[in-house]
């Protein structure tokens, strides 16, 4: 007994590969060994195959037996032996895919799809951007969450977890930044203080842009005069959190109801939407793209950050123009469709 236990001991501590490859190679000598000494029983390599295999795993369908003394006493060494081996083998494959969980939860894979967006630093703001873009039109988005949080905040088959500092570059390589379509980092909530704030904001968007220079940028900022220290960097999108929120509030109460239509505007699962189209190639000016647009239930706002097109109706329009309009979902679908 003592002897059996030395053994097993010395099995589960084997390397997975070769405990594989010692399953592999018993299974095959045990299907060459029954056809040898029961050549009447196991007419065929297959049947001697698939007995060893049922009796390894302990199913035991009874259709094929040993009935020779030698094949029941090589049967009595596999019941000991092949058992417990491949026992072992199916154990380290449910450990090897509860380890691959556990360090997936954990953060300590490494993440090597492309075209994802990367999110650095986990807070409500965080889950309500996740919640945006998973709301969005035909969602297929690969998201990657950068924090040091012990575990994954936020568990879906879409959105991948990378524990550690986002102003080291390990992290952000494991995070596969340069290959991201976008980066969005929010400011960290634990300062209280917003210009050590912005200045951990600006040491991470460094490195961000070092390590990928053409990735578009998206970063929350605490104070405005502080954006001028983030030019150098070429930060695409600035988001002034406090100051926006406190406009807002302003012009709520200056005008009754618009705040909706702001929610409305910065959210996909509210009423009418905005969203960015294509060009058209028989779109001529401004105005050829506005009338077609106004008859398929969109209206034409913008072309980038420029909000004048009303006033610039025979302009011509750019092939690289980036459109914008506000229309419903089932518009929006149209207009895609024709695009």
């Amino acid at each position: 007994m003592y002897v059996l236990k030395r053994l097993w001991v010395k099995v589960i501590k084997l390397n997975t590969w070769v405990l594989f490859a010692a399953s592999i190679l018993l299974i095959l000598f045990s299907t060459y060994i029954m056809v040898a000494i029961e050549p009447e029983t196991f007419s065929k390599p297959f049947d001697a195959f698939w007995w060893v295999m049922t009796t390894v795993t302990t199913v035991g369908y009874g259709d094929f037996y040993p009935s020779s003394i030698g094949g029941r006493l090589y049967a009595i060494f596999l019941y000991i032996i092949g058992i417990g081996l491949i026992g072992v083998a199916i154990g380290k494959v449910i450990d090897g895919f509860g380890m691959f969980r556990r360090r997936k939860e954990e953060g300590l894979l490494t993440y090597k799809q492309e075209g994802h967006i990367v999110i650095i630093g986990w807070s409500q703001k965080a889950r309500f951007a996740i919640e945006e873009i998973m709301n969005g039109v035909d969602f297929q988005q690969e998201i990657v969450i950068i924090d040091q949080l012990g575990k994954s905040p936020f568990l879906h088959e879409s959105v991948h977890y990378i524990q550690g500092d986002p102003a080291e570059e390990d992290v952000l390589m494991r995070a596969n930044l340069p290959k991201a379509k976008a980066v969005l980092l929010f400011a960290d909530d634990t300062i209280q203080d917003p210009l050590l704030t912005d200045g951990k904001t600006l040491l991470i968007v460094t490195s961000i842009e070092r390590l990928s220079p053409d990735i578009h940028s998206t970063v929350e900022i605490m104070s405005e005069a502080h954006i001028k220290n983030f030019r150098h960097v070429k930060v695409d999108e600035f988001i002034l959190s406090h100051e926006t929120i406190s406009r807002l509030a302003v012009r709520s109460a200056i005008t009754k109801g618009i705040s909706k239509i702001y929610s409305q505007l910065m959210s996909r699962g509210i009423g009418d939407n905005l969203y960015e189209i294509k060009v058209r190639s028989h779109w001529k000016t401004y105005r050829d793209a506005f009338d077609e647009l106004f008859k398929e239930g969109a209206t034409l706002i913008a072309d980038g950050e420029k909000m004048d097109i009303n006033r610039r109706m025979d302009d011509e329009i750019s092939s690289k123009s980036q459109l914008f309009v506000i229309c419903d979902h089932t518009s929006y679908e149209m207009i895609q469709s024709k695009a």
